[in-house]
């Protein structure tokens, strides 16, 4: 599903983030990418989606290569991968339910399609009696629930997460982790985490890896 192979990441050629990182997700599997703030959780995340390009080394990502990305190499990546960010990014200007969409539409589902899932998706996370809300009206642990339901939309095979509950309360976050839990249990969508606290008493298998000084390792 993921392969890494020797990967290199940087913003300029004078300082590798990640250095020679080698590491292999499985299909379904749930993983945790740990280690301190400013190791390159993040960095590694966006070089799986393609938002930043590899310096050395060889990616793959659901069969595709993303050594040298082209664009419609890109697009066929991100076709299957839902993205959920610790900053929600929702369309402020634009409902829930169009947010949502969004996904949907840009992979080239009719609007009544889209609406229907996106109505399907706010019940899925307990949101329906939010329907026609703005982002601004909802509280950080709902916009989560948003992003998480955007990310569920056009059924990816791959979810990748970075801090989803940094910002929210107990209670909030729970229940992204629940969302998250029954994607990976019920679906067999592959989700990867970058966190740094893992729950405690997840209830599901899952794997850990870390990053320090730029190096990925796993950790047992």
């Amino acid at each position: 599903m993921i392969n890494a192979k020797e990967i290199y990441l940087s913003y300029d050629e004078n300082r590798f983030i990640i250095k020679k990182g080698a590491f292999h997700i499985r299909p379904k599997e749930f993983v945790f990418i740990g280690g301190a703030s400013g190791s390159g959780k993040s960095t590694l995340l966006k070089s799986f989606y393609g938002d930043i390009a590899l310096k050395h080394g060889k990616l793959i990502i659901d069969g595709h290569d993303m050594s040298s990305p082209r664009s419609k190499i890109l697009r066929d990546v991100r076709k299957n991968i839902g993205v959920i960010f610790q900053d929600y990014k929702l369309v402020k200007e634009w409902t829930i339910e169009e947010n949502i969409m969004l996904p949907l539409k840009i992979n080239g589902y009719s609007n009544d399609v889209s609406k229907q899932q996106a109505i399907k998706l706010l019940s899925h996370v307990k949101l329906s009696h939010r329907e026609g809300f703005y982002p601004s009206e909802l509280s950080g642990g709902e916009q989560q629930r948003v992003a998480v339901a955007r990310a569920l939309a056009h059924n990816p095979k791959i979810i990748i997460a970075d801090e989803p509950t940094g910002n929210l309360d107990d209670y909030s976050a729970d229940l992204v982790w629940n969302l998250l839990k029954n994607a990976n249990e019920q679906l067999g969508i592959t989700i990867v985490v970058v966190t740094h606290r893992v729950p405690k008493n997840f209830g599901i298998a899952f794997r850990q890896l870390s990053i320090e000084d730029g190096v990925i390792y796993e950790v047992c």
